[in-house]
């Protein structure tokens, strides 16, 4: 979702987006966890370095996306 919108988020806007798309009981899975809420999720991703500075937030490009 952040690849395919080319836009910087900050943890709020990327939260109302990710909401916005899957609802607000979404729960989400990755290689090494599951169950992720919304801020779940978020946390999980800059804690394994998956999002890119921006000057007005982070961004995250497809080299960060595991394939595994």
């Amino acid at each position: 979702m952040m690849v395919e919108s080319n836009a910087s988020y900050s943890v709020e806007s990327l939260k109302c987006a990710i909401i916005s798309k899957f609802g607000v009981d979404a729960r989400f899975y990755t290689c090494s966890a599951e169950n992720l809420t919304a801020d779940d999720l978020i946390a999980f991703l800059r804690e394994k370095g998956k999002f890119i500075a921006q000057a007005d937030g982070f961004s995250t490009s497809p080299d960060k996306i595991c394939n595994h």
